[in-house]
């Protein structure tokens, strides 16, 4: 007899899925029955969350759902956070977990693991959540799920399978073809009128989300067409490259930056939500738009929050990009053309802004001449805050963290394993706080045993130091902040880790380059000198 766990995991295969994350209990081990005869690999977090932020580090660098097995109850619950972090930066994630048998749910008699209601819980983090009832509906839900990822704004989807249901004979069916999924188009129509508004536009500006890392060479080419300054969301870094004339940077929270779309006269804003933790990080609501302002997202309803569009365009922003490329006139590149006179005087002004941060540039110099090619991923963490702003580089999908959206803790070292685990051959930095670190400590055990050589920047100021600063500026006596600091290196090493900390940025260099492949590497910088003044 072939179970339903069992044809789950051959589904799964055949659509492409090579990696699970997971922590099997009672709960799950039917699940686990498959896995071995299968070409997936199975990663063992040491928590849910942990398997939940894995997935998401994975996601965001395969652009494939990262999928988890989770068991029913609490390990619902504790992947909740994770699943929020998904959904607020569009991330897609394939949760697959058990539930009571059919006969048992929602009935409250304290059977184990048991909630009144699973799928209410995740409701508000998930596209859709759903619950099988019988084995033959499993590639029909399946293939909605893929919908989602593949064809719409990517989300978290939830299925769970009742006890009984995931022992159940599915023998009876054949593995089914993956369903060919198109992203909607953008009216030919509504994209020669953004076209013509552009072609009119003296002053330009073009704002890029994380909807649109799919379209590398298409965004390069539309600002050059444009002739337009160039914003990006966190996300979005990448898009252009550090060099690039029309680059903004991801610094729309900062006064130049503001002035530009002030005095912008249309506005291009494609794949950004347009939201806060993008556009207004002082949190003092003055980002403003003085123009015609032209939205496209592949979400309708998004089109309409934060800024009301002059122009809505629903449609994939890769597809829509190439629509517009054939309707703009060319243009030929000009070191002295409008556009690049008006970004280069903002870089100009940002220069200055940016004049006591030297110390960060140091550091961030340090780590890419060490590791050009590396991908940073993040938490909430200073590092991380004054990456968002000084960091450029070549390429999409190498610099994420959890300061966006969300904005969770915990997140940057189980993301980054995922990440190192999608693409083994491109070094990984996780940039970490103290605070941060010790949400989820215990994925470094993790990391030990996949033998994944994560290199783990650890900023260690002994305690919440954003948070206590925050709370002197508005002259609230800081109280919960100022956390007992464990010995890192000490606690990594008992996890099988490589430990050290860097003395200045020369000792930073050395570590950097002599990185073991099989294991993290843990460094621990002060926040003091030569770090920080």
């Amino acid at each position: 007899m072939t179970t339903c766990g069992e044809y789950l995991v051959k589904q799964l295969q055949a659509w492409g899925v090579d990696s699970v994350f997971g922590i099997p209990g009672v709960h799950t081990v039917e699940l686990y029955r498959g896995l071995p005869h299968s070409t997936i690999r199975h990663i063992t977090p040491r928590h849910e969350q942990g398997a939940g932020f894995m997935a998401d580090g994975y996601a965001r660098v395969t652009g494939k759902p990262g999928v988890c097995f989770i068991i029913t109850g609490p390990g619902m619950t504790n992947i909740l956070t994770a699943m929020a972090q998904a959904y607020a930066d569009s991330i897609p994630m394939l949760v697959i977990s058990s539930v009571n048998e059919r006969e048992r749910l929602g009935l409250g008699k304290g059977y184990l693991h048991e909630l009144p209601n699973q799928r209410a819980l995740v409701a508000g983090v998930s596209a859709f959540s759903h619950t099988l009832m019988s084995v033959e509906e499993l590639p029909g839900v399946l293939a909605r799920a893929f919908a989602v990822f593949e064809g719409e704004r990517p989300r978290p989807v939830h299925i769970e399978l009742p006890l009984d249901i995931i022992t159940a004979d599915a023998g009876h069916m054949a593995v089914a073809a993956k369903p060919s999924i198109q992203r909607p188009a953008a009216p030919r129509g509504l994209i020669r009128e953004a076209a013509a508004m552009l072609a009119n536009a003296k002053r330009p500006l073009l704002l890029l989300g994380g909807g649109c890392v799919t379209a590398q060479a298409e965004a390069r080419a539309l600002a050059s067409a444009l002739d337009a300054p160039t914003a990006l969301t966190i996300n979005a870094k990448g898009l252009l490259p550090a060099d690039h004339p029309l680059l903004l940077g991801s610094n729309q929270s900062l006064l130049p930056v503001r002035l530009l779309a002030l005095e912008a006269d249309v506005i291009l804003a494609i794949g950004t939500e347009l939201g806060e933790t993008d556009y207004d990080v002082v949190f003092d609501g003055n980002f403003k738009l003085g123009g015609e302002l032209i939205r496209i997202d592949i979400d309708a309803q998004q089109l309409q929050r934060n800024f009301t569009p002059t122009l809505a365009i629903q449609g994939d922003a890769r597809q829509a990009m190439q629509q517009l490329l054939q309707e703009l006139p060319a243009r030929q590149d000009d070191p002295r053309s409008p556009g690049v006179q008006r970004t280069a005087a903002v870089q100009t002004q940002l220069a200055e802004d940016f004049s006591g941060w030297v110390h960060y540039r140091q550091l961030f110099a340090t780590l890419l001449e060490a590791l050009p090619e590396a991908r940073f991923v993040g938490d909430s963490t200073q590092t991380v805050y004054s990456g968002n702003h000084l960091v450029e580089l070549d390429g999409a999908r190498r610099w994420f963290n959890s300061s966006t959206g969300y904005g969770t803790l915990g997140y940057g070292l189980p993301a980054a394993i995922g990440a190192k685990l999608a693409e083994p051959s491109r070094p990984v930095i996780c940039l970490i706080g103290d605070g941060g670190l010790q949400f989820t400590l215990a994925e470094l055990a993790s990391a030990v045993e996949a033998r994944v050589g994560v290199i783990v920047l650890l900023w260690n100021n002994a305690g919440y130091g954003e948070i206590k600063r925050y709370m002197e500026k508005r002259d609230i006596t800081p109280l919960g902040v100022d956390i007992y600091t464990p010995d890192f290196l000490a606690l990594a090493r008992g996890f099988g880790c490589a430990a050290e900390r860097a003395r200045d940025h020369a000792h930073l260099d050395e570590l950097l380059r002599q990185a073991p492949d099989d294991r993290p590497l843990l460094i621990e910088i002060a926040e003091a000198p030569p770090f920080h003044p």
